[in-house]
């Protein structure tokens, strides 16, 4: 018997995907498990498997950069000669194509322009199916689309017949030098979603950046010592696993830290998830969740960093885990920066920069007041934060703890 494939549900909040590409084609096969598309929601890309061996007897949503709703048909699997059942083509799970009319993100007031689902969209009489993206792209151009001939599937108008007619109608006007150097890069999914949350923090908190510097001796011998016993456990112990634990014990002891502003009130989180944004490239960036991080040791908390980190990379992290974080760490020390003033990933509190380390000079003072001249391994932190949530003094007090257990270790 045929076997439906529909968007499964990636995560709590997670009510749409994004059609990034299909990795089969109708008439192969495909073995159970065996990924047959990729989608991608708001934060992360993933693989949607096979229930089943069998083969791809029809793919119902076959255009990329299609956005659709959790539980939408996508295609059937089956065994060869299994007939499927005469289902609409067009699921109301469908919505729009991107790039198109983004989102709102929470907060930010909707966008002017319609919907594509205020579109004459779905199956016509005199036409057939016509799907969001070329009602979408018809209506943008005033094209009528009974003048179009359909290339499709019992004449299916398609994207590329749409486009075509445009083409064919628009005078090619000829470029200037400064023209032909230009070009376009369409806005991904992540992109879009990326700017969309900075210009609503940045409207949200009013944020404030205080900065200090840390000793990391203690860290780099500790780390030195530890280093190769880590590796023959197949982990890897990075910076980022002390920084993690300094913190998770500095929002310990300061819980207004890991809270989140209400008109109501201030909402105190039970649990410290730490969030370690992981840079992607020319993609952008994702954060990555390490849950209850206080009751991590550095062995644990060096595990998981090193695991996210490599499944953020390749694309194989689940929603569930770039969610629920409740403070975030953003070490941009790695690409040399010194100090920065990162925007606060909403609705958390604050956010934590972690600068480049260096050798620097500084002074020492022992126990009896003398003196010193040496040569230190030094960062510094900032920490950028809500001031409706917090002031001057309790944001320097949140940090120097910081400093305090990285000094101390």
């Amino acid at each position: 018997m045929p076997i439906k494939i529909t968007v499964p549900l990636l995560g709590e909040g997670v009510e749409e995907v994004t059609i990034v590409n299909w990795l089969k084609a109708e008439g192969d096969a495909v073995d159970e498990f065996e990924g047959l598309v990729v989608v991608e929601t708001d934060k992360v890309t993933t693989e949607i498997p096979s229930p089943a061996d069998g083969i791809v007897l029809k793919i119902v949503m076959p255009e990329v950069g299609q956005v659709v709703r959790v539980d939408t048909l996508l295609a059937w699997i089956g065994q060869p000669g299994e007939s499927i059942p005469d289902e609409v083509a067009a699921p109301e799970g469908e919505i729009q194509t991107r790039p198109g009319v983004a989102e709102k993100a929470p907060g930010m007031a909707a966008s002017p322009e319609p919907r594509a689902a205020s579109l004459p969209t779905g199956r016509n009489q005199a036409q057939g199916f016509i799907s969001p993206v070329v009602a979408r792209i018809a209506a943008e151009h005033k094209l009528d689309l009974s003048q179009i001939t359909g290339s499709g599937r019992a004449g299916r108008i398609t994207k590329k017949d749409v486009l075509a007619q445009i083409s064919s109608s628009k005078p090619v006007e000829p470029k200037t030098d400064m023209e032909s150097l230009k070009s376009f890069i369409p806005h991904t999914l992540m992109r879009r979603r990326i700017a969309e949350h900075m210009v609503m923090s940045k409207h949200t908190s009013p944020h404030v950046t205080t900065v200090m510097e840390v000793d990391l001796s203690k860290i780099v011998a500790h780390r030195r010592i530890n280093l190769n016993g880590y590796a023959q456990d197949g982990i890897r112990l990075t910076f980022t696993a002390y920084f993690i634990a300094a913190t998770a014990s500095a929002l310990k002891a300061h819980p207004l830290v890991n809270s989140s502003w209400s008109e109501d009130g201030l909402v105190l989180r039970r649990q410290i998830n730490i969030g370690m944004a992981t840079d992607l490239g020319e993609e952008g960036l994702i954060v990555p969740v390490i849950h209850n991080a206080v009751e991590l040791s550095l062995l644990g908390l060096a595990r998981t960093v090193t695991d996210l980190a490599t499944r953020a990379r390749e694309k194989k992290l689940q929603p569930a885990e770039v969610q629920g974080g409740t403070f975030t760490i953003t070490n941009h020390g790695v690409s040399g920066s010194l100090f920065a003033m990162p925007v606060i990933n909403q609705p958390q509190c604050a956010i934590l920069g972690v600068g480049k380390m260096q050798k620097r000079v500084v002074v020492l003072t022992d126990e009896f007041g003398n003196d010193t001249i040496a040569i230190r391994p030094m960062a510094y932190l900032t920490l950028t934060f809500d001031h409706r949530i917090l002031d001057g003094a309790s944001a320097d007090h949140f940090l120097a703890k910081v400093v305090e257990s990285l000094e101390n270790y």
